[in-house]
């Protein structure tokens, strides 16, 4: 293959760090087509000016919330610009090079979607995504398969075996982006109406209300809407920022402090008597902000 050449003058570091990887990826791999559709994946990531290296959205007309996205990949140079990707677009990246990697942490980090290539060693991406629509706890997290297979009975494989989408290598950011942003919608519109709960801590999406066991619990909207969102989102820590973005909205100017207000009252009403306390579930997080868990630390 030959040398991919890097030219420092004019680019960013983000431009600068691209060509090197793309380097990195020619230098190490042979011609094949599937190292080929890989290098071209991070061609087209890395291209001299894409809206993405500049700050901006890559698809600002329909942006992403901010979502935690696995990226499942053997290759670190695919890893490395679908993270810059993603992470450009105000999401958490979390990346695993192989399924025995990705499986602990799709337990632990419950991501909002993988990203999951199709063509690993070992432990195949099509197993791995049939292995997880066999876990009922983890069957409902979206999953779209990548790959460098463009044999139509692949794409059916893929589908049939439960994923969400399915992308040929290689394909532009703003597809990828814009796929992504698709799926993570009909997610969402799915669980809307699903009443969540939590040891018998309920949410009803549809009545609007909240109940411990048999009793209806008094809160207020925002109390309402921040409940909601920790009980959609389990086991994360998300920053003031984050949390304001998601429940007050990225438009509504409020001070980061105006968080901590409302956790203090979401605290209260979860505290309906002295024996009855599911405002320990709502924990605060040293340096980062809060997580809802029903892992209580020791006192």
């Amino acid at each position: 293959m030959s040398p991919i050449p890097v030219t420092a003058a004019g680019r960013s570091l983000r431009e600068r760090r691209c060509a090197f990887l793309m380097q990195q990826t020619a230098d190490r791999h042979d011609n094949s087509p599937l190292t080929q559709a890989k290098l071209y994946t991070v061609m087209a990531f890395s291209a001299p000016g894409r809206q993405g290296f500049t700050g901006q959205s890559l698809h600002s007309n329909t942006p992403m919330s901010f979502s935690k996205i696995l990226v499942v990949d053997d290759e670190p140079a695919i890893r490395e610009m679908l993270r810059m990707a993603l992470e450009l677009e105000g999401n958490q990246c979390v990346e695993a090079g192989s399924a025995s990697e990705a499986m602990p942490l799709i337990v632990d980090e419950r991501p909002d979607l993988i990203l999951l290539d199709w063509m690993m060693p070992e432990v195949s991406g099509l197993e791995l995504l049939r292995r997880l629509k066999r876990d009922d706890s983890l069957k409902e997290i979206p999953v779209i398969m990548l790959t460098a297979k463009t044999e139509e009975h692949s794409a059916v494989n893929g589908l049939d075996a439960g994923a969400d989408d399915y992308i040929n290598k290689p394909f532009r950011p703003k597809e990828l982006i814009s796929r992504i942003n698709a799926v993570l919608r009909r997610s969402d519109s799915h669980s809307d109406g699903e009443t969540l709960e939590c040891e018998g801590l309920i949410l009803d999406p549809v009545g609007h209300r909240v109940f411990i066991g048999e009793q209806l619990i008094e809160m207020g909207p925002t109390e309402y809407r921040l409940l909601k969102f920790f009980m959609s989102h389990p086991e994360r820590a998300y920053s003031r920022g984050q949390l304001l973005d998601q429940v007050w909205g990225s438009n509504v100017y409020v001070e980061e402090r105006t968080v901590d207000v409302h956790i203090r009252r979401l605290r209260k009403a979860l505290r309906p008597t002295s024996d009855v306390d599911y405002g320990r579930y709502i924990q605060t997080v040293r340096g980062t902000g809060y997580r809802f868990s029903q892992r209580i630390s020791p006192t």
